[in-house]
């Protein structure tokens, strides 16, 4: 998000010191004690011109200064910042911020009654098997706790591990149920809607947000959701949550998902969200990574704008 041509760069000024106390001038960057860390230094610095924030003591980073305003200035001061910048008028985009799509009225989904959980200490010897499973495939006990995973031993989800999504009023909105056993049919979800933010519940809108595609994807990514073999559109719950919050996107989809990625990027800088790219090449999705290496490619992430987005389509053109 840049600033307007012409624009009254004192202005800007003004409310970056209103919001962040006092700075001190470093050439064409304006050094500010961080609001996150709380450094006792000024290790903030923030470059008006290229809209872009980096803090050298605890790495909080960012490609939007409006973010940065949002989360540790007042709703004044955003307010202020909005009218110097480029930032698109969401009430132009009315139609995204309906409360349900025509058609989708908000519908629970029962988790099987047959579901154990993961997430006590003592394991019933029925569950070792999808216990061990989860484990091989890097999931953590603290993972399980998080991700309220557990499985069926009996019924319609026999021998498969079930990972429930809850949307922000706490309810089932889907869950993933996975064979554990060689089943052939690895998957075998509930007939619902995939029109959801999977997990909604518990991500934080205001930290960074990785779209993966599956849900062990999302278990390696930290505060990511998957889409689940989904191409997102502009009127997507998670496309709406994202442009409403004002949300950093990280995306990491597999490597054969290109034309998908493109489809999601181009949605994502029509509304001007902070955009970045993670590179999953080597791999043949992100759940197959450690998470220290998904760490690093995250840290080395391509920042993606109107610019390299041509560029990325011209090169999959050739």
């Amino acid at each position: 998000m840049t600033l307007r041509i012409g624009m009254n760069k004192k202005e800007a000024k003004r409310i970056v010191h209103e919001a962040f106390g006092n700075y001190k001038n470093a050439g064409p960057e304006l050094l500010f004690k961080c609001p996150d860390c709380n450094h006792h230094k000024y290790k903030l610095s923030i470059n008006l011109d290229k809209s872009a924030f980096k803090c050298w003591v605890c790495d909080y980073r960012g490609r939007n200064i409006r973010r940065l305003v949002r989360k540790h200035g007042t709703y004044s001061q955003l307010q202020k910042w909005d009218q110097i910048s480029d930032r698109p008028d969401i009430e132009r985009f009315a139609d995204l911020f309906m409360e349900r799509l025509p058609g989708e009225d908000k519908t629970k989904v029962e988790i099987p009654p047959e579901f154990l959980s993961l997430t006590s200490k003592n394991i019933p010897a029925t569950g070792r098997q999808a216990y061990n499973y989860l484990r091989s495939r890097g999931v953590t006990d603290a993972d399980m706790v998080r991700w309220k995973m557990g499985y069926c031993f009996s019924g319609e989800y026999r021998n498969r591990v079930i990972i429930p999504s809850f949307d922000d009023d706490g309810d089932a909105s889907y869950f993933i149920a996975r064979s554990y056993n060689g089943d052939s049919y690895k998957y075998k979800n509930p007939r619902a809607s995939k029109n959801i933010v999977f997990n909604e519940l518990f991500i934080d809108w205001n930290e960074d947000l990785t779209i993966v595609e599956g849900v062990f994807d999302a278990v390696i990514a930290g505060n990511a959701t998957p889409i689940m073999g989904s191409t997102l559109h502009s009127n997507s719950r998670l496309i709406q949550k994202i442009v409403y919050n004002d949300t950093p996107v990280y995306i990491a989809l597999d490597p054969d998902a290109a034309a998908k990625e493109r489809k999601i990027i181009k949605t994502l800088l029509k509304y001007d969200i902070e955009l970045h790219k993670i590179d999953v090449s080597g791999y043949e999705d992100v759940g197959s990574m450690s998470k220290e290496v998904f760490r690093e490619r995250k840290q080395k992430a391509t920042f993606i704008d109107r610019d390299n987005y041509l560029l990325l389509n011209l090169l999959s053109a050739i």
